[in-house]
């Protein structure tokens, strides 16, 4: 960055890796709500974002911490439970008054089928209006669990392994092969 006797010191947020500047320009220039979604191990978050000139206003956040009041006993950090934030998430947009908003990943990569791109899923079942293209979503039988079920199944002979593998899921009460039924039961209480 060094040129000459001056030089441009790059923003803060820039430095610490933190914001993307010309991404979000482009973002801010379409004058829509933001629907950010952010992901770890074990947690999925979504809020609705508005731009204000003194710094951002976030209309409200929902994670996946949020599913267990609603009876989720799966693991938080998956698919189904991406779909199921990215639902609630676009139900309280909806009520709110956000009828379309834009997807902001941040720094995520983009990878079709992701769980950035289920909760984008769950956000658009429930009628938020969101630009994206339908190759990138994941299928609906990953997104209910399908494959975890198929996973269990294929282990469960494996008593050792079957436990070690669905430790939290026996911990809570629920059959890793009946998380598909489970998925649905709370899709139903969001949707309520």
């Amino acid at each position: 960055m060094r040129s000459g006797k001056t030089f441009t010191v790059p923003f803060r947020r820039k430095k610490e890796g933190r914001t993307y500047y010309k991404k979000r320009l482009k973002i801010l220039l379409s004058n829509k709500f933001r629907f950010v979604v952010r992901k770890s191990l074990s947690n999925i978050q979504a809020s609705v974002i508005a731009y204000h000139e003194k710094g951002d206003k976030i209309l409200f956040t929902v994670n996946s911490k949020m599913l267990t009041k609603l009876g989720w006993k799966g693991y938080t950090g998956n698919l189904p439970s991406a779909y199921l934030v990215g639902l609630l998430a676009g139900k309280r947009a909806v009520e709110n008054g956000v009828k379309e908003a834009i997807l902001d990943l941040g720094f995520n990569n983009s990878t079709k089928g992701s769980r950035i791109y289920a909760a984008l899923a769950g956000a658009i079942d429930a009628g938020l209006k969101i630009p994206f293209d339908p190759k990138i979503l994941p299928t609906k039988d990953r997104i209910s669990g399908t494959h975890i079920a198929a996973y269990a199944q294929s282990i469960k002979s494996d008593k050792p392994a079957f436990e070690k593998e669905f430790s939290s899921y026996i911990k809570k009460g629920l059959d890793p092969e009946d998380i598909i039924n489970h998925f649905n039961e709370v899709k139903v209480k969001i949707n309520g």
